[in-house]
């Protein structure tokens, strides 16, 4: 459950740039809210900052008018991943697998690879066997949807895609699924798997935490986003540098080159924005004016 900020969890529209115009939304006074302008630092017109949370109950997925308004002002939608492109999908596939032949059977005992093979087959209905090689990371976010309260899930970036097509938006992402996937490969694969281990057996509290992330979420309150992500009771704060911190970094940098040339509308995992490593720090302390704004 620690990572599920993070993960992400598919041809490109272009816009009409030119026709683009900037309307002014309004503040957010106690900023808990998923939607932030950026401004100032030689931008010629604002751009957007958006949390996201990757796998909600479909009928929870709604959008302000000024989410709508922010997509609309601006020319390009960044995502983590350049979702729109079918190359992003294949990539991922062929990327999945830990490296060096490594199976599961690798970092668990037969006993504790026989109840994941079990809770797969029983649970998920599915065959453990085609995905024994699979980085176990991977394989917890297969257990997601069972943490649901609901048949359908989606996630909030499909939602925004869909919105941005209808109005001619071009897609992009801000890493490669290749550097995605090497994420994975930094972290023991054996730590890993101790960890799927660890989420089917408490499979009750993790459906719990689930809920309470995903009612944090819903209600924008990145006070009590970043209160978790700093609470050991969590489990949140251990390769936080890897899965968070450095990621956050170097989006600064990009977004730096990339907001000077066009307003742009950046939507990635709601853990990336709060914080003092945080994306809405790392750009106000470049110098930019980030301002909550009304999202209801």
């Amino acid at each position: 459950m620690k990572y599920i900020f993070i993960f992400c969890f598919l041809l490109g529209i272009y816009s009409t740039k030119a026709q683009t115009k900037s309307i002014e939304l309004k503040t957010n006074a106690d900023g808990n809210t998923l939607l932030w302008e950026i401004t100032g630092n030689g931008l010629a017109k604002p751009s957007y900052l958006y949390g996201t949370f990757h796998l909600l109950c479909k009928q929870d997925i709604h959008f302000s008018d000024a989410c709508r308004q922010a997509i609309k002002n601006s020319n390009k939608i960044y995502f983590e991943l350049d979702i729109d492109n079918p190359a992003t999908l294949l990539g991922g596939l062929m990327l999945m697998n830990m490296k060096d032949g490594k199976k599961l059977e690798d970092f668990i005992d037969t006993v504790e690879f026989d109840r994941v093979s079990d809770y797969f087959k029983d649970s998920l209905k599915t065959p453990l066997g085609i995905f024994k090689n699979m980085k176990p990371y991977f394989l917890i976010a297969m257990l997601y949807p069972k943490m649901m309260p609901c048949q359908t899930v989606s996630g909030v970036e499909e939602g925004i895609m869909a919105i941005a097509k209808k109005d001619n938006k071009e897609i992009d992402g801000l890493e490669t699924m290749a550097f995605q996937a090497s994420i994975f490969d930094s972290i023991p694969y054996e730590q890993q798997a101790k960890e799927l281990l660890h989420t089917i057996d408490s499979m009750e509290k993790s459906r719990k935490y689930f809920a309470l992330m995903n009612k944090t979420y819903l209600q924008q309150d990145l006070k009590s986003i970043k209160e978790m992500m700093l609470d050991t009771t969590f489990g949140m704060q251990e390769n936080q540098d890897i899965l968070l911190y450095n990621r956050n970094k170097v989006w600064v940098i990009k977004l730096n080159e990339i907001m000077k040339k066009e307003p742009v509308f950046t939507a990635v995992g709601s853990g990336h924005l709060v914080g003092q490593e945080g994306l809405i720090q790392l750009l106000r302390n470049e110098g930019y004016s980030v301002r909550p704004i009304e999202n209801k």
